[in-house]
């Protein structure tokens, strides 16, 4: 089996929870399916939101103006662009990653940012100034493997990311932070996983094991368990995040989920 790899960073970072919003927009600590989904799809050409938003407000402006036999045509056209997902995830959603944080127990430092959005309509306040709080994470890095699945799609984004083309700058949540993509290259993994005194570790992200774990890596100085409730696909009609629990340890979980496989005597979960 073969998969690409390359490291996936940026000065900063903000990968926004939809859930809060009051005080400040929090993110989160690792990028995740869907996000990184959106910046391969970017890169390769396919639409996203705002194109699938602009065809529906243009065919609502449309409804409006019209009666009869065509209103219920365009009608029909407008309930199936809402059942429609994403260019970019329909297109993408089938690729499977495995996402490694590179960093001291896969931690990212973070930090709030405020600044002033004055565009004039942000805010009811008096000037039509709003200030914005983000936590942005600082120089966050991962290396991201993409399972070959022998799909054009894998083709298309190998194809890009060694040629180093983009239609579209990538950037991690949001404009403000362009991403780095460097050492691009193919692997070929192996079926057999790399054992440590008997035991199996994961060298990345995976989701929690219903059975707990086992005990941490002997040869290691400190023991970790990392974890965070992260998106990991998109519900269909409403485009909300669907979760799991993905966690980064040195604890041998107590089963293997499914693809799992090993490169270099690490062995990484493509989700």
């Amino acid at each position: 089996m073969r998969a690409l790899s390359f490291e996936l960073s940026g000065k900063t970072a903000c990968l926004r929870k939809p859930d809060v919003n009051q005080f400040a927009y929090f993110t989160y600590n690792n990028i995740h399916k869907p996000a990184l989904l959106g910046l391969l799809g970017a890169i390769v050409g396919y639409r996203g939101y705002t194109q699938l938003h602009d065809q529906k407000e243009h065919l609502k402006a449309r409804i409006k103006m019209l009666k009869g036999k065509e209103k219920k045509v365009l009608q029909q056209k407008l309930d199936e662009l809402d059942a429609q997902l994403p260019e970019f995830y329909d297109k993408l959603q089938h690729l499977k990653f495995a996402i490694t944080p590179m960093a001291p127990f896969g931690y990212f430092s973070k930090k709030i940012h405020v600044f002033n959005n004055s565009v004039g309509y942000a805010s009811k306040e008096e000037g039509g100034n709003l200030i914005v709080r983000e936590q942005w994470l600082e120089n966050p890095k991962w290396q991201i493997m993409i399972l070959n699945d022998e799909s054009l799609a894998y083709e298309k984004i190998k194809t890009y990311l060694t040629q180093q083309k983009a239609v579209f700058i990538p950037y991690l949540g949001k404009n403000d932070h362009p991403a780095k993509i460097e050492n691009v290259h193919e692997m070929m993994l192996d079926d057999s996983l790399h054992a440590v005194d008997g035991e199996y570790y994961i060298d990345s992200l995976f989701i929690e094991p219903e059975k707990g774990f086992g005990y941490h890596r002997e040869n290691d100085t400190q023991p970790f368990l990392f974890r965070e409730v992260s998106p990991v696909r998109l519900q269909k009609k409403y485009h909300f995040y669907e979760y799991e629990t993905l966690v980064f340890t040195n604890y041998e979980p107590k089963e293997i989920p499914k693809d799992t496989y090993c490169y270099e005597q690490k062995n990484y979960t493509f989700i």
